[in-house]
């Protein structure tokens, strides 16, 4: 991947999570993150962003990320970090420790290298 350069354009965030809303037929052998309460987890995080105050913060829906067994999950750039999260406690925790703090949620990351012991429904 190319460094960023002085030529580039401003950036219109500081940081973009992008939570996955993939909606896959019930029963299906990788499970789907929007049957895992993604959707309604994904916008309680943009009200509280924005209750937070957080400034320079997007928060999008995206397709498949690719870790349907390993859901409901995020990936926040421009780090490139993914985390898996449950609750709102949860989405709590990764607000206000990675994108307030700066810092992580190393409970709730996901490491590359996870397979699922068995396909979530």
């Amino acid at each position: 991947m190319n460094a960023p350069t002085s030529d580039d354009p401003a950036l219109f965030f500081d940081c973009h999570v992008f939570v996955c809303t993939n909606v896959r037929p019930p029963g299906h052998e990788r499970g789907s993150c929007a049957r895992k309460n993604a959707v309604e987890l994904r916008d309680y995080m943009k009200d509280k962003a924005k209750a937070l105050g957080l400034k320079g913060v997007r928060i999008n829906s995206a397709g498949c990320l690719d870790r349907c067994e390993l859901g409901p999950d995020m990936v926040i750039y421009p780090e490139g970090v993914w985390y898996h999260y449950d609750t709102k406690e949860d989405i709590d925790e990764i607000l206000i420790e990675h994108l307030q703090k700066g810092g992580r949620v190393p409970r709730l990351m996901l490491d590359p290298n996870t397979t699922p012991s068995k396909p979530a429904k």
